[in-house]
C-alpha cells in the first residue's frame, strides 16, 4: 500500500510540474514581443541612419564635383577670354 501511495504522490507531483502556467507564459510572450519590437526599432533606426549617411556622402561627392567643374570653368574662361 505504501508503494501505491508513493507512486501516486510522485505521479501527482510530476503532473503538477507539467501543468501550464498561463501567467508565466503570457509574461514570457510579452517579453519576447517587446524584445522583438525593440530589435526591429533599432534595426530601422540604423538603416535610416545609414541612408542619411549615404545621402550625405553623395551630396559631398557632388559638391566636390561641382567645385572641380567651377575651377575648370574659371581656368578655361581665363585662357579663352584673354
Amino acid at each position: 500500500m505504501k508503494k501505491v501511495a508513493v507512486t501516486v504522490a510522485v505521479l501527482a507531483l510530476g503532473l503538477a510540474a507539467c501543468a501550464k502556467n498561463n501567467a508565466a507564459n503570457n509574461e514570457m510572450t510579452a517579453n519576447e514581443s517587446y524584445t522583438e519590437n525593440a530589435a526591429t526599432t533599432d534595426m530601422n533606426a540604423s538603416m535610416n541612419a545609414e541612408a542619411v549617411a549615404t545621402n550625405a556622402l553623395e551630396n559631398a561627392g557632388n559638391a566636390v564635383d561641382n567645385a572641380q567643374d567651377a575651377v575648370s570653368n574659371i581656368a578655361e574662361n581665363a585662357t579663352t577670354n584673354k
